[in-house]
């Protein structure tokens, strides 16, 4: 199957749209008032799996690609971390807004003194310079370097299952995340076995 330029265009739209969906649904329920009883912790939690959710997104693109032979879905990884991106920018401005406002002393020793929060700080450091290089300037002007530097999204994945899996284990909420925990090992032992067929391939 492959998509005409048009096609691609509307697929891109699509998905562009549906991945405002969790925003909106923030939104719409803060207008409605009905955003539990702690309306922060809400909004920390839903923004913090949604960052979570397109992290899984990115990194499965490229498996799907490889299982199925649909190379057009390439073309939307970018737009998926993209997005992980600025769901994690509305995690992280939750927290040092409406848990710290803004008071950037307080905020440091609360990441010193809570290895979870620590976890996902790096995470998100780490998620910057992967956005802001997520363009074809950038693409070119790095070039093999950028492949080298993308590779910290494997780093990133480990950080932010680790941050989710102890927040959520503090509820004794484990479900969720050996869920998601089993859907990154997957692809990430998929993208080592792959990684390790074409080294020996090129030898």
């Amino acid at each position: 199957m492959r998509f005409g330029p048009r096609q691609l265009l509307w697929a891109k739209w699509i998905v562009f749209g549906l991945s405002l969906l969790p925003l909106l649904r923030l939104i719409a329920l803060g207008f409605q008032d009905r955003l539990s009883a702690n309306p922060i912790e809400f909004i920390t939690r839903a923004t913090g799996d949604w960052t979570l959710y397109f992290l899984c997104l990115t990194l499965a693109v490229t498996p799907l690609r490889r299982l199925t032979g649909l190379n057009a879905l390439i073309r939307f990884r970018r737009m998926l971390g993209l997005f992980t991106f600025f769901y994690a920018s509305l995690h992280f401005l939750t927290f040092i807004w409406f848990d710290h406002f803004f008071d950037l002393a307080e905020m440091v020793s609360d990441i010193l003194k809570r290895p979870f929060i620590a976890m996902g700080f790096s995470a998100f450091v780490l998620l910057v310079p992967l956005a802001l290089t997520s363009n074809d300037f950038m693409l070119r002007k790095l070039g093999r370097r950028w492949s080298v530097l993308h590779r910290l999204i494997y780093l990133i994945a480990i950080l932010a299952l680790l941050h989710f899996w102890w927040m959520r284990a503090g509820k004794h909420n484990f479900i969720e995340p050996l869920v998601i925990g089993a859907v990154v090992a997957v692809l990430l032992v998929l993208r080592l076995i792959w990684l390790r067929r074409d080294f020996l391939r090129r030898r």
